[in-house]
């Protein structure tokens, strides 16, 4: 086996053992808390630019295959597990982890103390790092990880969208007719996972993708029934142009926005992001809709989050019971509907005056869990609604 050291920006070090590809890459780095999933993880395009380090002891088992990829290629700059599966149990398997990531040229590490890790992430927060299979010199090599740019203040949208409109039947997603209808949607790639139009076809939409910086007023000339807003990576306060095409829309067609297209909607409106600590990122988050008084067990993936003081309410969940707080926004009422219940944090947003409402989670997540998944089927509601 072939040495490898992971060293994160402020010295950290550890050594372990390559698998995948030999070289040296960098990132930000972060951790995920699924048991399982590491597929849709690592074609994920809102890990662009990302080293993600798996809890989950035990990685691989179930190999990967052509089915499953949420993007065309692999987008995390980095793997990092505890142990990685040498052979692949499933009758789905067509390739193993390692020789996936090995063709895909990716930098992953094994044998480290995961644990460890994840706690100093938890605490230290998540911060530039770099895994090595050619400078084994943590100084030298944290000497260079330091030189990386941050995440904060980074636009990646644009560098993981589509370069072309393209219509989901091209690659083999056919909507399902809702109610003997279906729904024209413009879907906005600022990093869009296939799930995301599988969802939309089931829910009677035939999706078009556009390119993450097209203008509002191309949308707006299709007469699209409706407009889903995308996951993607990157601090959504760099992103301007998705928050201008996202203020020109609210009001005049149905809005759906997931995970960025959540934040870049909540900046739409007036409001305010931040950066987490460390993020959340995993398929165990519970949310409480305060809508409804459920709390559904969601996916997540995602480093920043829409501020709530920034609408003048409070940074907390409403107590048990209690309906969710209105705000007064830059297009009218809007209600803060759905709360992180392990730190508070604001997870959704529902406009009271003109069409539209937004998750910070994953209703998509192809692994599960699937708690969240009648959000598409709203979004069909919306649209028939408003047409």
């Amino acid at each position: 086996m072939t040495e490898a050291v992971l060293v994160l920006e402020d010295g950290t070090a550890f050594r372990g053992e390559s698998f995948g590809a030999p070289g040296e890459t960098f990132g930000e780095i972060v951790f995920n808390t699924g048991m399982t999933g590491y597929q849709e993880v690592l074609t994920d395009p809102s890990y662009a630019r990302q080293i993600v380090v798996m809890t989950y002891p035990h990685v691989g088992n179930y190999g990967v295959n052509g089915d499953d990829p949420e993007s065309k290629a692999i987008q995390v700059s980095g793997f990092v597990v505890r142990e990685a599966a040498r052979r692949a149990s499933s009758w789905r398997a067509e390739r193993s982890l390692d020789q996936e990531l090995s063709g895909s040229g990716v930098v992953a590490i094994e044998g480290i103390d995961t644990r460890a890790l994840t706690l100093h992430i938890r605490e230290a927060g998540a911060m530039r790092a770099a895994i090595s299979t050619d400078d084994l010199d943590p100084r030298s090599l944290g000497g260079r990880v330091r030189q990386q740019p941050e995440m904060l203040g980074a636009d990646l949208a644009g560098s993981v969208s589509t370069r072309r409109p393209y219509e989901a039947t091209d690659i083999g997603i056919q909507p399902v007719p809702r109610n003997g209808r279906t729904f024209r949607v413009a879907a906005l790639d600022w990093g869009i996972k296939r799930n995301s139009l599988r969802l939309l076809a089931r829910s009677g939409g035939h999706a078009t993708v556009f390119p993450a910086m097209t203008p509002a007023g191309e949308i707006l000339a299709g007469g699209y029934d409706g407009v889903f807003l995308s996951n993607g990576p990157g601090d959504p306060a760099a992103t301007e142009y998705a928050v201008r095409t996202a203020r020109e829309l609210l009001g005049k067609v149905p809005v759906f926005g997931i995970c960025l297209g959540h934040q870049i909607v909540g900046r739409a409106i007036g409001g305010a992001t931040y950066k987490l600590k460390f993020g959340h990122r995993g398929s165990n988050q519970p949310v409480l809709d305060s809508d409804s008084g459920r709390v559904e067990v969601t996916s997540h993936n995602h480093g920043f989050a829409v501020d709530p003081a920034s609408f003048g309410a409070a940074a907390a969940p409403p107590a048990p019971g209690r309906e969710a707080p209105v705000v007064d926004t830059e297009v009218g009422r809007a209600a803060l509907t759905h709360w992180n219940l392990n730190d508070g944090t604001l997870e959704g947003l529902r406009l009271l005056d003109v069409p539209g409402f937004c998750v910070q989670y994953h209703p998509e997540a192809a692994p599960g869990p699937h708690d969240a998944a009648y959000l598409f089927e709203r979004f069909a509601d919306l649209m028939e609604r408003s047409t």
